[in-house]
């Protein structure tokens, strides 16, 4: 069947691509789209040189591409990307796919070509996006890094301490004549550097938003009082702590220990502005149903580079023995957590002010009076102690058994689900581990408590991750002792869980 040249010209004009025809270099004819597409009237192409159309780029194939036409069979001599140039002279990307056909006037080229500037600029965006992606990988690795280094010396000076004031209880109780009065000294050295390991450990926490959140309505006034003493031992004597109270302030709904660091955070980080001493104002005010808490400081500012990274965890102006860069970024993530936002403004020379708002709650109510301690000895009850840390489980049931209870220890849950089997008494309680290997402690305690309903349940973990809900709090019913915890922390816990 042949086709009418009506239906071949419509074919030519339908397609998508622009369509040129060339005779020994000349254009003999061309579509629509090809005028469109190098901005030419389509009757104006016809006749030309194809050199009109080539760029250096192009042209520099153009010799190849021509024995190729001249000596090639019939049929297709392939595609190639390169580029093309408009009438206005710019130039874009251009995929050409080129075929011979032999016809009564000769052999003819038809060209097929397609503008490929949105494709390469993806292209090109994947390309930037990937190149941004490693950049950041780089980042984070060199962030971890000096996050690494920061920790590594912190603890390094912590366990110097708990170290050799150890040895000195040690060589003191073996000497001929202990002292007492000097074993127990030595004995708070190593409590304190301990003590300085749990709050960087908090701090991480925090920062990574794992920290076990206790929200409750707070009177953050009054919190702030409290801890004014706190501060101020924080920035020292050159210092001036100015606090100045906004009036009739609801409450907000937030932990009130993570305010507390939050404070402690921004203060230190004064204090280092200020080393040559000046004022710190903490003010509060009801903005818009919002409370705002600023911290400003008298010091010695930041660029505007360093302002604008102020948040970045990891990200210091001081030396790696110095800090991890973990203070602004934890005081982000407490923030956030409690569904406030947090900016810093700066001036070089001039001091940093950091704004937070938090969701404002209910009136400030009075404060109830102080509850009375609770009770921590046991009365015979049954406990099962899970955890897999050796040391520890010798440590909490040495603790619990001193205090009058029962203890079974078990290293993990399969054991511990073993040893209840065996057991022909109550279980009165379980305090297991939240994070163990083989079974997590919270698959542990439904299991248990599927056969042994009247078991009640407290876990104790410093990385409470899986019993907790998404916004870091604790599920409902949950109880949870965090670690490192005291004798009297585990007694506390442990009593009041039983009496539910």
């Amino acid at each position: 069947m042949e086709w009418s040249q009506e239906l071949s010209s419509g074919l030519l004009q339908a397609a998508p691509d622009a369509i040129l025809v060339l005779d020994e270099g000349r254009i003999v004819l061309a579509n629509d789209r090809a005028g469109q597409m190098y901005g030419w009237p389509t009757a104006e192409l016809v006749g030309q040189s194809v050199e009109l159309l080539l760029t250096a780029e192009s042209r520099a194939l153009a010799a190849e591409r021509q024995r190729l036409i001249d000596e090639g069979a019939p049929g297709s001599i392939g595609r190639i990307v390169t580029t093309a140039r408009r009438r206005d002279g710019t130039e874009f990307p251009v995929e050409s796919s080129t075929t011979l056909v032999d016809t009564a006037r000769g052999r003819l080229a038809v060209a097929v070509v397609r503008d490929v500037t949105e494709r390469v600029r993806i292209e090109e965006e994947k390309d930037r996006l990937r190149a941004e992606a490693q950049a950041h990988r780089s980042q984070r690795l060199e962030s971890l890094g000096q996050l690494a280094g920061g920790i590594a010396h912190d603890f390094n000076n912590m366990l110097g301490v708990i170290l050799n004031y150890a040895s000195f209880v040690i060589e003191e109780a073996e000497s001929a004549e202990p002292d007492a009065t000097m074993i127990a000294s030595d004995a708070k050295q190593v409590i304190r550097a301990g003590k300085r390991g749990t709050d960087l450990t908090h701090q991480l926490l925090a920062f990574a938003r794992r920290e076990v959140v206790r929200p409750q309505p707070v009177n953050l006034n009054a919190l702030i009082t409290e801890v004014q003493g706190l501060l101020g031992r924080t920035l020292g004597e050159h210092i001036t702590l100015i606090f100045r109270p906004g009036a009739n302030l609801p409450t907000v709904t937030c932990d009130p220990s993570q305010i507390e660091q939050m404070l402690v955070n921004l203060a230190l980080n004064a204090r280092d502005a200020m080393a040559h001493g000046g004022n710190l104002v903490i003010d509060t005010a009801l903005l818009d149903e919002r409370i705002r808490l600023r911290v400003s400081d008298s010091g010695r500012g930041m660029p505007a580079d360093v302002a604008e990274r102020a948040f970045e965890p990891f990200f210091t102006t001081k030396g790696s023995a110095e800090g991890t860069g973990l203070g602004l970024a934890t005081v982000y993530g407490i923030v956030t957590q409690a569904g406030g936002e947090v900016t810093l403004t700066s001036d070089v020379g001039l001091g940093t002010t950091v704004t937070v708002l938090l969701p404002a709650g209910a009136a400030v109510e009075p404060a109830d009076a102080a509850a009375e301690p609770a009770p921590t000895g046991g009365h015979g009850e049954t406990l099962l102690v899970v955890e897999d840390e050796e040391a520890l489980r010798d440590v909490a049931g040495r603790i619990l058994t001193g205090a009058g209870y029962r203890v079974i220890a078990a290293e993990g849950g399969a054991h511990a689900l073993e040893l209840a089997a065996r057991h022909d008494g109550e279980i009165d309680l379980l305090v297991s581990d939240v994070v163990m290997p083989g079974m997590l402690g919270k698959e542990l305690a439904e299991r248990l408590v599927d056969v042994r309903p009247g078991t009640r349940v407290l876990y104790m973990s410093g990385y409470a991750q899986p019993v907790l809900a998404s916004q870091g709090t604790l599920d409902p019913g949950v109880a949870l002792l965090e670690k490192p915890f005291t004798a009297n922390d585990l007694l506390t816990a442990v009593r009041r869980r039983l009496d539910g």
